[in-house]
């Protein structure tokens, strides 16, 4: 069996998947699963990947689902993949050639069961590092740390052991479509850390069509995926207390987006949660003005 499973959700991107395909069919190792997770596309993704699937370039598997948002995709890919390591590249994204065969190789040299997996580096279809470089005299550390600890800067790439991305499922909530995927990362914080590998291992094109493009919105029309989100964000331990306090703003957003009657209630701090309040008012009020539907 392969290593390492790449998966893919997707939803209506047919005219953007080629390109990642291609960057796997182009791989100098070939050790690896790709696995896509249709998330009730309407175009013809289904009959794209069939032909590649008959091409039998690669071993691919094809799961189509009715939609459920980014994360149930995730959950889906979760729960299915079967190979040690997993890593997710978005349909808009692709892989440099040379990408597996640097997570296999770094991997066989210093990963272990009581790592949680490796944290690479994104860069843009020019080949420039997005954000900053992980810091070089790290050899480990948690993804929360190094964001709100280090200042690293950007999206970066994660690859899991794929026994411990099988915990924490993200909550699906009726008619909505996201939960923040980092809630699952900062759980797994709370086991392992991560080996810091300075690679770019995905090259990202952020289209308009694409979640980082309609945060605002999808804020607001997945209010209480954002609200579970934010009530475990203020569960963490040893992260400052003005971190917390951001997470309960933003809880209170979340919960009037949400009509919750129970906001003081339900916040894991309670206090801080009613300091909060004239903040997470405004957030809201500014929300709603900024994602106003076109």
């Amino acid at each position: 069996m392969p290593i390492l499973t790449i998966f893919t959700p997707t939803f209506n991107r047919a005219y953007t998947l080629h390109k990642l395909y291609e960057s796997l069919k182009r791989q100098s190792n070939k050790d690896f699963i790709w696995l896509i997770i249709d998330d009730g596309s309407s175009d013809n993704t289904e009959e794209l990947v069939q032909g590649w699937i008959e091409d039998n370039v690669m071993p691919i598997r094809y799961y189509r689902q009715e939609n459920q948002g980014m994360h149930g995709a995730h959950n889906t890919a979760y729960s299915m993949i079967d190979t040690e390591l997993n890593v997710c590249i978005d349909s808009d994204d692709y892989m440099p050639d040379n990408a597996v065969e640097k997570i296999v190789e770094f991997w066989e040299e210093y990963g272990d069961e009581e790592i949680g997996g490796i944290v690479g580096l994104d860069c843009n279809t020019n080949g420039e590092i997005l954000g900053t470089e992980l810091p070089k005299d790290l050899k480990t550390s948690t993804l929360f740390n190094l964001y709100n600890k280090y200042g690293v800067k950007g999206d970066k790439k994660l690859v899991y052991r794929t026994k411990i991305t099988k915990k924490y499922p993200y909550p699906i909530y009726p008619n909505e479509k996201l939960v923040p995927l980092s809630y699952k990362y900062y759980m797994l914080d709370q086991e392992y850390e991560l080996l810091l590998m300075n690679e770019a291992l995905c090259c990202v094109e952020y289209l308009p069509d694409g979640s980082s493009k309609n945060i605002l919105k999808q804020y607001k029309k997945s209010p209480n995926g954002f609200r579970f989100y934010r009530m475990e964000m203020m569960k963490l331990p040893d992260t400052p207390m003005l971190f917390k306090f951001k997470q309960a703003i933003h809880y209170v957003s979340c919960s009037i987006f949400a009509k919750s009657k129970r906001i003081l209630r339900q916040s894991p701090k309670k206090l801080l949660t009613i300091a909060a309040f004239p903040f997470g008012i405004v957030l809201n009020k500014y929300i709603t003005v900024k994602a106003i539907d076109k």
